[in-house]
């Protein structure tokens, strides 16, 4: 019962004093808030990166130009004076591998789209060899996809995503028409499932091409990846990836001890590499967070500091009537936690709400994960016993005598 009515007391509190409880809470709002809503961005971020490659499956690397992930300007200058990826290089490849169950070739250039008096600008290019779309796990919703035959006779055939078929063939079936592409005709054989967006850039609005016919526009000096299926994953993968290695070596003419004049990334690399940078970020992010729930633990220090004061004479006539220093001292620190804890709980509402907006608004990918309600929670029900505790030792270290005389 002790427990109950303290409970009761401070709810009956913050009710009384209602702007006083949000000034008072604010802080903890804004603290908690903020670590729920970094940890649901980031933890919605990794799930989103990790399925996203795993989806190439894991067993899949490339071979490029330059990495994937480049963090300063002076890597990016000494990769762009590397050689090109060409079409040779993957022929060679292609003929040689022992261990790649698939390979395939992209390259990629944005242009415009026209079919009639419609257009659709910004629009990705792929050039595909036939095998991309099943190593990139593009599954053709409606028609086919490409064939040898497609890809050595540079047909002018081509697959869309789901963006070109709602701009520019709304209420129209696709299949056998014509579009052109930077003023090339292409006769459309099959439309992709949908893909969606990744932070915000969507994914649909791309038209392949097959890679022979592609080349015959944009040129075959420039450079393209190459994309190599392993099998399975672990030493088969990396027994594969050496095998690649030594072959591009070898095409390339690079010299024993010389650095490789391509780079090899795999799905694990990418991934990992992904995660420490979030991780990093969630750091900061949660670093500041923490400063946020300090000040608001201060301000509820401040608050129960002079509720000690207003409940002076109410103090030292539970002391005349028998309370113990740590019935006082218990009954604080109650108070001091529920107010956190119900400052917490809006906060862990309001950082979901964040969370959700910002997917709507930017499409920033968003998972809240169960254990950060708990953590939010947590954090903010210790910030309020923490700074209760003085506070509390305060009451309950009162005269009752000196207690009963004031006013």
């Amino acid at each position: 019962m002790e427990f109950k009515e303290a409970v009761k007391i401070a709810l009956q509190s913050l009710w009384a004093n209602k702007l006083r409880s949000i000034l008072t809470l604010l802080g903890v709002v804004i603290g908690v808030a903020s670590v729920i809503a970094v940890v649901t961005l980031v933890n919605g971020a990794n799930t989103y990166v990790t399925t996203k490659f795993a989806s190439y499956g894991a067993d899949v690397f490339t071979v490029s130009k330059m990495p994937q992930i480049i963090t300063s300007s002076e890597d990016y200058e000494r990769y762009q004076r590397r050689k090109n990826v060409l079409y040779s290089d993957f022929v060679y490849v292609k003929e040689n591998c022992k261990r790649c169950v698939g390979i395939g070739a992209q390259q990629a250039s944005t242009g415009t789209i026209v079919r009639g008096t419609q257009s659709v600008t910004d629009t990705q290019i792929r050039g595909y060899t036939w095998q991309m779309p099943q190593l990139q796990n593009l599954n053709i919703e409606q028609g086919r996809g490409f064939t040898e035959a497609d890809e050595e006779h540079a047909s002018h055939v081509a697959i869309i995503g789901t963006d070109i078929q709602d701009h520019l063939f709304a209420g129209v079936d696709p299949l056998g028409q014509e579009l052109r592409v930077d003023g090339t005709p292409y006769t459309i054989i099959g439309i992709t499932e949908k893909q969606g967006s990744t932070f915000g850039q969507s994914q649909d609005n791309f038209v392949g091409v097959p890679l022979t016919a592609y080349q015959r526009n944009y040129g075959t000096q420039k450079t393209l990846t190459i994309y190599i299926k392993a099998g399975s994953a672990g030493p088969i993968l990396d027994d594969a990836a050496d095998e690649v290695r030594v072959l591009m070596r070898s095409q390339r003419h690079d010299l024993p001890g010389a650095p490789d004049s391509f780079e090899l990334d795999t799905n694990n690399t990418l991934v990992g590499f992904f995660s420490t940078i979030t991780k990093s970020f969630g750091a900061v992010a949660g670093g500041i967070a923490l400063i946020s729930l300090v000040v608001g633990g201060i301000v509820i220090m401040n608050i129960m500091l002079v509720s000690v004061t207003e409940r002076t004479r109410e103090i030292g006539i539970r002391k005349a009537l028998g309370a113990r220093p740590k019935d006082i001292l218990m009954q604080f620190l109650i108070e001091s936690g529920t107010m956190a804890l119900v400052g917490g709980a809006f906060g862990v509402l309001g950082g979901i709400i964040v969370a959700q907006v910002i997917t709507i608004v930017a499409g920033f990918p968003s998972t809240v994960a169960f254990w950060s309600v708990l953590a939010g929670l947590f954090m903010a029900t210790s910030t309020g016993i923490f700074f209760g505790v003085y506070p509390a030792r305060k009451a309950a270290q009162l005269d009752p005598i000196v207690a009963l005389r004031a006013d």
